[in-house]
């Protein structure tokens, strides 16, 4: 089959009408770089790097090439006890290193979803396992987005993906995302029963929404006080998104567990997990008769470790960590040049995740920028921008460019 032929109604797409034909989806055929090509030969910026992964760019040789000779020795095998395989090892070493926990533990997974919903267990495990066992209740902010899995559907802060399953976790509540107050006031009244407050520093699928300053300190503060975990979700918001490695090292602030998946590879192979804090491993590993009963198949897989060692490498070696404050110096210039213009009516954003408020529906508007070649998505009344770390200033100009055409012709 040619790579433009979609001939059958066999797949289901997530977050879409399942009564849409295949025929009707925009059908990415090739990609390099910031540059997607349909099966029409049009050509679009990436200004979305996939969905919020691609760091690297599309296409990058040093990943494939690292994906292919892993398949040469050993292409899957799994990590539960006896076994191990040696690329898997030196994944998590490399992601550690680089980690707010550089001498905690790294559990591996394959999405962002599992890599949630492992925290969630954890978090749970170890008051269990601290005889304290009515810490059940997890905190979950507004706008908040961690994946699709029931323990992450049940602790999102985005009310509609949470309608339609039947019931859900108990044991959750809402804490706005702005009112370090309210988080207060509700730790005051349930501190001793919550098991961990879970909080993406920067909130991707909700709007691109940046924390109050102190928010994110004060809620370090109250897990602190009253002797719960918290846990950074930086599915999003990790490697090298908001021009540190991670957004708990950007605002200063060291959560209990983080959670990461996406831009660990880059999206070249599916690959996430949980990084655990040096305390709590100590915890972890005091009972010598204690498993841990929690595992995927794919926990460690070898190809994905692969393209994750790779992927990390290429990040520190091309310094895209430090192009995500070029790219937000860039991004900054162009909105306040739309603000300025009364063209939109705010914007918000760090380092190369951004997102600006039009004033409407923003579906619309997404539609026209991809008519007009440039990729990016649209969550409620704002477009959202979150392009790959090697996005260059002419590619962000043609954005620009684009959007404002696209705001102009309303």
């Amino acid at each position: 089959m040619d790579q433009g032929d979609a001939v059958t109604d066999a797949l289901l797409h997530g977050f879409s009408l399942p009564s849409k034909a295949e025929a009707d989806f925009i059908n990415i055929v090739s990609a390099k770089d910031c540059t997607l090509v349909d099966d029409q030969g049009k050509q679009y910026i990436d200004a979305m790097a996939s969905l919020w992964l691609c760091q690297i760019g599309h296409g990058n040789a040093t990943v494939i090439n690292a994906i292919k000779n892993q398949l040469d020795h050993l292409q899957t095998y799994n990590t539960f006890d006896p076994f191990t395989n040696p690329t898997a090892a030196e994944a998590a070493e490399a992601i550690r290193k680089v980690s707010p926990h550089p001498n905690g533990r790294v559990f591996l997974g394959c999405s962002g979803s599992e890599a949630v919903d492992t925290a969630l267990k954890l978090s749970r495990m170890f008051h269990q396992r601290r005889g304290d066992a009515d810490r059940q209740i997890i905190v979950r902010r507004t706008a908040g987005y961690h994946g699709v899995n029931v323990g992450g559907t049940s602790v999102q802060g985005i009310e509609p993906n949470r309608v339609g399953w039947g019931d859900l976790l108990p044991h959750v509540i809402e804490i706005p995302n702005d009112d370090i107050e309210e988080a207060a006031s509700l730790f005051a009244q349930h501190g001793s029963r919550i098991a961990a407050v879970i909080c993406e520093p920067v909130q991707g699928a909700g709007g691109v929404i940046t924390p109050p300053d102190g928010y994110l300190p004060g809620l370090r503060r109250l897990c602190d006080q009253h002797g719960s975990l918290l846990i950074f979700d930086e599915v999003i918001c990790g490697f090298g998104r908001t021009g540190q490695w991670f957004a708990s090292q950007t605002f200063d602030v060291t959560p209990d567990m983080l959670t990461f998946a996406k831009g660990v590879t880059s999206g070249y192979l599916p690959l996430s997990g949980v990084i655990v804090s040096e305390e709590l491993n100590e915890e972890m590993i005091s009972d010598e008769t204690a498993k841990l009963m929690h595992g995927y198949t794919y926990s460690g897989h070898p190809t994905a470790a692969a393209a994750a060692i790779a992927n990390l490498e290429v990040i520190e070696s091309e310094g895209l960590v430090a192009e995500a404050q070029r790219i937000g110096r860039q991004m900054e210039a162009g909105f306040s040049a739309l603000l300025g213009d009364d063209s939109i009516k705010s914007f918000r954003g760090i380092g190369a995740i951004w997102a600006c408020e039009i004033g409407e529906d923003a579906i619309p508007a997404r539609d026209a920028m991809i008519a007009g070649g440039i990729v990016c998505r649209g969550i409620g009344q704002a477009l959202a921008f979150c392009p790959p770390l090697i996005i260059t200033d002419d590619e962000i100009g043609t954005i620009f460019d684009t959007l404002s055409d696209v705001l102009k012709q309303g």
